[in-house]
């Protein structure tokens, strides 16, 4: 099947010689505009819009980009729990319609308790992932229900709801979610359409696949798998493990590295398996290099492959042969990167792809 390049867009440029998140700080509507477009001249397939409890609404931002671009989708972070679900899914709906389809939806529920008492949500973790499989259950049967409908669970209970508009991809935008407790993957099997995993070895990447699918198959779906990663390129495979280690020595700098003030603490499930692959060796599989996520807490997107254009391209193409077809693609010079990757990486990876795909078919 052809691959899907995810990027991640921010709303102002980054501080620092080593840019960890793009998500924080003020507004820059240029750059914005242009930080989005250069995704799309790169031949990104969509880009993450990210959530923070502080960092500019996700809905919005994403609006702002479809104007100045013509076909690039948004992928949208989004937390239940802070508005009512059938408000969300004439939200979602309208949205999808008036970009012409160009919304997918990556439902958090939130790795740092502190961070959603900022928003006021003081429910604990587990009970945010029986809230966001609630939350989904009523958003689809706003967006599939041909008569009112009524709703009783555990946190939402509605009554003669409807919605006017529906999605206009069926039945309803591509739902993604990340996650390794036993909540977030419990959610994601009966609900989301995409597993989202940060980068980890092939070995356990094939491990977790497996395991996934079994969950999914037991609600009769059959999930897709995306893996995000920090590509470090270079022209010669020396000059790209020179880039990487001026990086990591960037962010080891005093200060906050994560921009999350977590003093490099892993929030998640997910982080603390990095943190156990770092804790075993620096580079898994030749190019998964692991100081980076040790550096920062393993907070994000931290998973990098160091190599030339070509190096790192076999390399995503080994986990496109384990069943991952969809890649979210950031660099640690945000802009300079996704140019770069458009150029370099992006076309490698998609000719990859189609001549696996060709031969499995032959």
């Amino acid at each position: 099947m052809p691959v899907r390049v995810i990027g991640m867009i921010g709303v102002a440029p980054p501080a620092g010689d080593a840019t960890v998140h793009v998500i924080k700080g003020g507004i820059s509507p240029s750059y914005l505009a242009a930080f989005a477009q250069a995704h799309e001249a790169a031949g990104f397939d969509l880009v993450l819009v990210g959530y923070t409890a502080s960092s500019a609404e996700g809905f919005l931002v994403a609006q702002y980009a479809a104007h100045h671009t013509g076909r690039l989708g948004f992928l949208i972070a989004h937390r239940p729990g802070f508005v009512a679900p059938t408000l969300a899914a004439r939200k979602i709906a309208t949205f999808d319609h008036l970009t012409g389809g160009r919304l997918a939806l990556h439902v958090i529920s939130g790795a740092s308790d502190a961070e959603q008492h900022g928003d006021g949500d003081f429910a604990p973790k587990e009970e945010r992932y029986r809230r966001a499989a609630e939350y989904l259950e009523v958003m689809k049967l706003a967006w599939t229900s041909e008569q009112r409908f009524d709703f009783a669970g555990e946190f939402y209970h509605v009554q003669g709801a409807h919605s006017d508009v529906r999605p206009l991809r069926k039945p309803h935008p591509p739902l993604f979610f990340g996650g390794s407790s036993e909540g977030a993957l419990a959610m994601g099997a009966k609900h989301c359409d995409v597993f989202a995993a940060f980068g980890e070895p092939l070995a356990a990447t094939a491990e977790r696949i497996a395991e996934f699918r079994a969950r999914a198959a037991a609600y009769g779906r059959t999930p897709a798998f995306n893996m995000s990663f920090r590509p470090i390129l270079a022209a010669t495979e020396g000059a790209a493990w020179d880039r990487a280690r001026r990086i990591l020595a960037s962010i080891r700098k005093p200060g906050d590295p994560t921009g999350f003030g977590n003093a490099r603490k892993p929030l998640a499930q997910s982080a603390r398996r990095l943190l156990d692959f770092a804790a075993k060796g620096e580079t898994h599989d030749e190019r998964l290099w692991m100081p980076i996520a040790e550096a920062t807490g393993a907070v994000g997107n931290t998973s990098c492959l160091v190599g030339t254009p070509e190096q790192v391209a076999r390399a995503l193409l080994e986990y496109y042969k384990l069943g991952v077809h969809s890649f979210l693609l950031r660099g640690f010079d945000p802009f300079e990167d996704a140019v770069d990757f458009g150029r370099e990486l992006i076309p490698r990876l998609r000719v990859g792809a189609e001549e696996l795909d060709g031969a499995k078919a032959a």
